[in-house]
């Protein structure tokens, strides 16, 4: 058996590099018995990366997950995170918990109705205008597109928590594909890093599609989480960008094998939105 601990998971920088980190301590470890201890608070949207790693390595290893805090294991059981590695799921009873999914590339349909049916319909949030709803879900569903038409993953992790006393959302979409960086520089003929390769494609008008307007949707993501005071964070090979109440950006001290998506909307925002553009999802990227 080969333990490991993970400390204090939430959707800081520091977290993502020890998740990072996690993946290439396991990732060539063959046949063997993976103990996983969650220590002090693990974010249950942070699910959907623990989520993507575990797939690299479940396959040729047994998984076991444990933690001395008993809340952490409780909602993980209740979003379905730990269904599959031997814990039985529990009902939420809170109501705040938007349960972890493993998704093909092509299950977008299935994807959308989760969005409207499991997020933004909760009865434990407050009372939102139907146009902040209609914003957050073409803001989701945009993302998991981006994953569906760039990303060559296999399956797309997601998962998301309701925080009620802070009156905020965090929902993680997760591909294990070829990044950004990549996909930006093969199709343009660019040499650029990866925070360089993020900042771009979130810049209006910057699309890798052949022939088809693009850019507008993460141009319009961007405009909305500044208006509504949310958070942005795309962390794409070894690029780690941040929007939010100030920009970050960073390169990781090692590359994440895909792509990350974290989005925190604040649910107590009584701002109308008349955006610039509105988003069409056949541009999106």
């Amino acid at each position: 058996m080969k333990s490991f601990y993970l400390n204090n998971i939430d959707s800081s920088l520091q977290s993502y590099e020890q998740l990072i980190d996690f993946y290439y301590q396991t990732k060539n470890i063959s046949f063997d018995t993976i103990e996983i201890t969650l220590n002090d608070w693990f974010a249950a949207n942070m699910s959907a990366i623990l989520g993507g790693i575990l797939d690299e390595i479940a396959q040729i290893n047994e998984i076991q997950i444990k933690s001395s805090n008993e809340k952490i294991i409780s909602i993980l059981q209740r979003n379905s995170f730990l269904s599959g590695f031997g814990y039985e799921t529990i009902y939420d009873i809170n109501n705040t918990t938007i349960k972890y999914l493993k998704l093909k590339p092509s299950e977008s349909r299935y994807f959308y109705n989760y969005i409207a049916n499991d997020l933004l319909e909760k009865i434990a949030l407050p009372s939102m205008s139907k146009q902040l709803k209609q914003k957050i879900s073409e803001s989701i569903y945009e993302i998991f597109v981006n994953a569906q038409i760039h990303s060559q993953s296999e399956y797309i992790f997601v998962c998301g928590q309701f925080f009620p006393k802070k009156h905020k959302i965090e929902f993680t979409i997760v591909d294990m594909g070829i990044g950004f960086k990549k996909n930006i520089n093969s199709r343009f003929n660019k040499n650029m890093d990866a925070a360089k390769a993020i900042e771009w494609a979130i810049n209006e008008g910057h699309t890798t599609k052949n022939g088809i307007p693009g850019g507008i949707g993460l141009a319009v993501l961007k405009e909305f989480i500044l208006r509504n005071k949310g958070k942005f964070q795309i962390i794409s090979d070894d690029g780690f960008y941040e929007l939010g109440q100030e920009r970050k950006s960073h390169l990781l001290s090692r590359p994440f094998p895909g792509t990350i998506v974290n989005m925190q909307f604040r649910t107590d925002d009584v701002v109308s939105y008349h955006l610039r553009s509105e988003i069409n999802l056949s541009d999106i990227f």
